[in-house]
């Protein structure tokens, strides 16, 4: 077995993966059914760095983020194949034995159109917490002013906890999202378009929130904006059809790529 954190050895493309990722798929196949939507899929997710996947629209991308959190485990017939390991532990996250109620809290998800609960401001980010069984108001009140400003929210909303979510922006909304995503303090954060649905101030909101993050947490982000992916990422993966085309430094995909296909993508051939 490899050491705590050690990447699997290989050769080939997967040289140049990051030293010591916080997380990697090793040939993931994940299928809905009979149906194979993603193939042989081998990526690894930089500690504390953004990895951004970008794609034409059907390629796999969401598929392949919400394999991380186990979300496809909601829906009878999905099955994966291959593995997704958790550095240092070396956890296999699609593991038989592995509940996939603990992988949510290590892993969050922030979703495309802001889902929060129609409950209080601050009932929204302890939900987690909650859930792992904290019941000291005095450490839940703490949390909460941790996460939001953490989320760059806090200022906004802090005379306002007990008041409905549902009475904020758009963009306070997924900011909140991310909120009760960084409650449960996890190793890695999913974003699976988490601006498309939002106006170009919001965006560039959630965006500094983004970069800022790098700093505490691993991020995984699914994005169809490829001068987001520019801004935000330090590596970038191109799929399509459900395969992993190229994976390298964002600098080196978005102005040198090695494979024909990732430049026809990024210029605008298709898409």
């Amino acid at each position: 077995m490899p050491a705590a954190g050690a990447v699997p050895a290989v050769a080939g493309e997967r040289a140049h993966w990051p030293a010591n990722p916080r997380a990697s798929s090793e040939h993931l196949n994940f299928y809905y059914g009979a149906h194979q939507a993603l193939k042989d899929i081998s990526l690894p997710v930089a500690d504390r760095r953004v990895t951004a996947i970008i794609g034409p629209s059907g390629c796999g991308k969401s598929t392949f983020l919400r394999c991380f959190n186990r979300m496809h485990d909601l829906q009878a017939g999905n099955r994966y194949e291959g593995a997704i390991t958790l550095y240092p532990e070396n956890i296999n996250l699609i593991g038989r034995g592995v509940d996939p109620i603990e992988v949510r809290m290590r892993i969050g998800m922030v979703f495309q159109k802001a889902n929060p609960f129609p409950t209080s401001i601050a009932e929204n980010v302890t939900y987690g917490l909650r859930l792992r069984g904290m019941k000291n108001r005095a450490r839940l009140a703490e949390a909460v002013e941790q996460a939001l400003i953490g989320a760059a929210l806090w200022e906004e909303v802090k005379d306002r906890l007990n008041q409905s979510a549902m009475a904020l922006s758009g963009g306070q909304m997924q900011r909140l999202c991310i909120a009760r995503a960084l409650a449960t303090n996890p190793e890695l954060i999913l974003f699976d378009e988490p601006t498309s649905a939002l106006d170009p101030i919001a965006t560039a909101k959630i965006e500094e929130l983004i970069t800022t993050l790098r700093e505490q947490v691993t991020v995984l982000i699914v994005t169809h904006n490829m001068q987001q992916a520019a801004r935000l990422s330090d590596y970038t993966a191109f799929m399509y059809l459900g395969e992993l085309v190229e994976y390298d430094e964002a600098a080196k995909i978005f102005t040198n790529p090695a494979k024909k296909a990732t430049e026809d993508y990024i210029t605008g051939r298709y898409g």
